[in-house]
């Protein structure tokens, strides 16, 4: 059986050098490419620093699995799998605005029980094992007490696909005259973790993809927020809500209704 102390002790490391070669190629952006879309891209710092963490994985647990945004996908045969995001914001990273993070989730057996989001910006460290809480370099996590939808700070983000960004806006316009206000920062992992942390009431998407939520989504849960999808089950791709406690249920309802499922 995995310790997830040690698998946690290897992702925190393995993501402060990712981290920091974000850090030191930020301001020497290039090899830029697209992906889905013209707005969709992805740089030689995605690459290279999926490539440190897949092979500082490799060297320490060679028979784990790597599911990682830029092609990486080795099923193993451990029953872990680490699903990794080397660079989420992306483009906050090209435009140089201050919120990238790298973002570490560890499997057993199918189910999230170590994560690591690496703010690189801020120099911040976020983490989480399943059922041993939530912690911002070593402090532990809480999120809010909110309890009213009409002082919530609530963020969200956005599709990369024209036509659907459009549909999302239309549901920010249903959300935003009911909440105190909309926060975008351009990367879900970071999101879900400033739940975690605090600093947003609640946080909502359609569309992630697994490295997109899988740490973030355990650091939220672990700091005490309410994280599901809008229709009972838990955060996934069709879509991801953490929220203080509280809130989850009215702000699930007003989604639901503004048509954010579908969105």
């Amino acid at each position: 059986m995995a310790d997830p102390l040690e698998l946690l002790a290897l992702a925190e490391s393995l993501a402060a050098e990712a981290a920091e070669l974000l850090r030191e190629g930020v301001d020497h952006v290039h090899d830029v490419d697209t992906k889905s879309s013209l707005t969709d891209m992805v740089t030689a710092s995605d690459r290279a620093s999926e490539r440190l963490i897949v092979e500082g994985i490799r060297a320490a647990r060679p028979k784990d699995g790597i599911l990682g945004e830029e092609g990486t996908a080795d099923p193993g045969s451990t029953g872990v799998r680490w699903v990794v995001d080397p660079l989420d914001g992306t483009t906050n990273f090209l435009y140089g605005f201050p919120a990238f993070a790298v973002s570490i989730a560890i499997e057993i057996d199918g189910v999230t029980e170590v994560a690591v989001v690496a703010d690189a910006a801020r120099r911040e460290t976020f983490t989480a094992i399943r059922g041993g809480g939530a912690h911002l370099d070593g402090r532990p996590l809480r999120c809010t007490d909110a309890t009213h939808l009409a002082t919530a700070l609530v963020g969200t983000g956005f599709s990369y696909d024209a036509a659907r960004r459009a549909r999302q806006g239309a549901v920010v316009a249903q959300v935003l005259p009911v909440v105190r206000d909309i926060r975008r920062v351009g990367a879900a992992a970071i999101d879900l973790c400033w739940v975690a942390a605090g600093r947003l009431d609640a946080y909502y998407e359609r569309g992630l993809a697994p490295w997109d939520l899988g740490a973030g989504a355990l650091v939220a849960a672990e700091a005490g927020a309410a994280v599901g999808d809008l229709d009972g089950g838990p955060a996934s791709g069709a879509f991801t809500l953490a929220t203080a406690p509280a809130i989850f249920e009215p702000l699930r309802d007003l989604l639901t209704s503004a048509g954010a499922g579908t969105a």
